[in-house]
């Protein structure tokens, strides 16, 4: 069975900056699945950086590779759709590059934090949420990016960690905020595959 074409709903793809930065991409040369590429680029940065940089310095650079790797998760799309730059492999760059960069981010954040294996459990719960989705759309439904943990929730938690672990270092030298950013998108992802499992059931039984 053909799975439905799944492109995530965000209201930043209407706006006047998006639409900009999409037409200087397309006029530039740029393809969509190599803005795909350099997403992942973005989020092997952020993450060697929450490791390897001193403090804060660490966080703000995460912080910073997660909202670039966003904006070409974000323009992408644009430029393959709006801008007519579809290739018959897009689906597979669409999807593979944002499996890989939710891993290397939250596996980071869990050996920043001294908890590998919290890190881990995010990063498998997180990709269990698009599994969940794309199996969805195999049986002929669509795909479901409902939360409350999806992709753009899960990074926006840790960007909001970051910064305000910024503070937290400078205040009192702790990072209690990374740790309870790190708890959040764990057991939110957790939640996120339970919700998307019982809405693709009630689907399938309202058949």
């Amino acid at each position: 069975m053909n799975t439905p074409e799944a492109r995530r709903p965000l209201a930043s793809r209407s706006t006047r900056w998006a639409a900009f930065i999409a037409g200087a991409a397309v006029r530039a040369g740029f393809t969509a699945d190599g803005i795909s590429i350099l997403s992942l680029v973005f989020a092997a940065a952020g993450s060697a950086a929450l490791l390897y940089l001193p403090q804060p310095w660490n966080l703000l650079a995460c912080a910073t590779g997660i909202q670039l790797r966003l904006l070409c998760n974000l323009i992408d799309g644009m430029v393959a759709v709006e801008g007519g730059k579809k290739s018959k492999v897009g689906v597979l760059y669409n999807e593979v590059p944002d499996r890989v960069a939710d891993s290397m981010f939250l596996v980071a954040l869990g050996y920043a934090i001294g908890i590998p294996w919290l890190g881990w459990l995010a990063a498998l719960a997180a990709a269990d949420t698009a599994f969940i989705r794309v199996v969805g759309g195999t049986f002929g439904l669509p795909q479901d990016f409902r939360g409350p943990m999806a992709k753009q929730h899960r990074m926006a938690v840790m960007t909001a960690g970051c910064l305000l672990g910024i503070g937290e270092y400078l205040w009192n030298g702790g990072h209690y905020i990374l740790k309870a950013a790190a708890w959040v998108i764990a057991v939110g992802a957790v939640v996120t595959c339970g919700t998307r499992i019982r809405a693709i059931a009630a689907q399938l039984k309202a058949r």
